[in-house]
């Protein structure tokens, strides 16, 4: 399966380095949809490339696409391109996963934390072998999203990494679903 990433890069730091594509930032995770970094470091990617870089630009929604907005920390905001090896995802777009884990869609959707880093911790704890969780996301329902548990990095491969700029063709797609004009 492959997945991007978006994130903020280091062209010096390894794969699995801080700022490298395949690292899990588990130190600096405890606002995210599934974090739960007492119990894994989690890896936030999407089944579509744009899916990733709508969910960095989101927070700047309505206002003029800006060259500072592709940045993080001093870094430039990269999209990587992983794949996915015989990994297992518990895929929450399913209706009889969500009914054996009982879960509802508004329950997975919701921007409440303290709904959604629960039940990723339980299925975390109860899927032993799982690499992660596919869910839908917020901005597009048909766009798969999936937070990869740090178990599954022995299953990752990087394919390649791009540095993005206000003209790369998929930063232009996710401006104008957000209205980055």
């Amino acid at each position: 399966m492959i997945l991007y990433r978006c994130f903020a890069w280091s062209r010096t730091a390894a794969a699995d380095e801080p700022a490298g594509p395949l690292w899990f930032p588990r130190a600096y995770q405890s606002d995210g949809r599934h974090d739960n970094p007492e119990a894994y470091g989690a890896l936030y990617v999407s089944g579509r490339e744009v899916s990733c870089v709508v969910e960095q630009l989101g927070p700047f929604r309505g206002q003029r696409l800006h060259p500072s907005f592709l940045r993080r920390r001093g870094l430039p905001l990269a999209v990587a391109e992983i794949e996915l090896r015989d990994g297992d995802l518990v895929d929450l777009d399913e209706p009889a996963v969500l009914a054996a884990e009982g879960l509802r869609p508004s329950c997975v959707a919701t921007r409440r934390r303290d709904v959604t880093q629960p039940q990723a911790a339980a299925i975390h704890r109860s899927h032993h072998t799982a690499a992660g969780i596919r869910w839908w996301s917020t901005f597009e329902a048909l766009w798969p999203n999936v937070t990869l548990f740090d178990r599954a990095a022995p299953l990752l491969s990087l394919l390649g990494v791009r540095e993005l700029s206000v003209g790369d063709p998929t930063v232009l797609e996710a401006a104008e679903l957000l209205g980055l004009s």
